[in-house]
């Protein structure tokens, strides 16, 4: 790991291959410590979910499929915050999904332990009745979970708990994602549609504002990271997003730049889409 960070890595995952060994995350967190770099957690108990295709609960019982219960992710939240208070290392828990998980981040904040967290856009529009379609591309992990989740996550990002919104961008073959729902692979691509899906149903319903919404997506991360970026500040890399934040589109996967196609919000209506993309003073889109 050190080796690792001074060749420039700026922080560890356990992403899709969640730790289960509490000495061996806490090890992690002491060398992570040494660099003062975060630990970032996919928290999920592996043990409860397997073979969990969604989310544990009434859905789940009516289509008959087997489901991952909000347990899972709340005692991994539990354990690694444990872990980040005895070792004074800097959690950040990932694609936060459960009104458990953001309680106990909240209670963590208030008793001042080294914990940030993140939530994806489809955690925070999207609910486990979207499977009843038995459509893959609503099949992720963690699963969409039932609405009260939803709304603590809404919660969470609006009062400071929640310190990131994600893309979580994870693309998958369409011939893969074809498949029936127990066999097709988690995940579905985001980076094309969170700037819109934010506009859309938290900026405009005046759940968050502008400042806030661009902090929680550009600064914060790079905060956490500890990468100079995230800003436009005088000698800052001139990484620019231009946003057109009226424009009215429609969700298509003719117009995606993404290889991948396994979006949950295809033919969603949305408000605001990227004009113009800049990367280090040069444009890139």
């Amino acid at each position: 790991m050190g080796q690792l960070f001074e060749a420039g890595a700026v922080a560890c995952s356990d992403d899709g291959s969640p730790v289960e060994d509490a000495e061996l995350t806490r090890r992690a967190f002491e060398y992570c410590l040494m660099f003062d770099k975060p630990l970032l957690s996919h928290s999920e108990v592996t043990s409860l979910t397997k073979g969990g295709v969604m989310h544990e609960g009434m859905v789940s019982l009516l289509l008959g499929l087997r489901g991952m219960p909000v347990a899972a992710e709340d005692v991994m939240v539990a354990q690694d915050i444990t872990l980040a208070e005895i070792t004074g290392g800097r959690l950040h828990v990932m694609h936060v999904s459960t009104e458990g998980a953001v309680s106990a981040i909240r209670r963590a904040k208030q008793r001042s332990i080294r914990v940030t967290a993140e939530v994806t856009p489809h955690h925070l529009t999207l609910t486990d009745e979207m499977l009843k379609s038995f459509d893959s591309n609503f099949k992720m992990s963690p699963p969409l979970r039932s609405r009260e989740h939803v709304e603590a996550c809404i919660e969470g990002l609006r009062d400071g708990t929640i310190d990131v919104i994600a893309s979580d961008h994870a693309p998958h073959a369409a011939e893969k994602k074809m498949r029936e729902l127990d066999q097709a692979p988690f995940g579905v691509i985001g980076l094309e549609t969170t700037l819109s899906v934010i506009i859309t149903k938290l900026i405009r319903p005046g759940i968050l504002d502008w400042a806030t919404a661009i902090e929680k997506m550009s600064l914060n991360p790079a905060k956490i990271l500890n990468i100079p970026k995230g800003t436009l500040q005088i000698g800052a890399d001139a990484d620019i997003t231009i946003i057109d934040p009226e424009i009215n589109w429609t969700v298509n996967v003719a117009g995606f730049h993404s290889k991948s196609k396994n979006s949950p919000y295809l033919g969603w209506e949305f408000f605001g889409k990227t004009n113009a993309v800049f990367v280090a003073g040069k444009r890139r889109l």
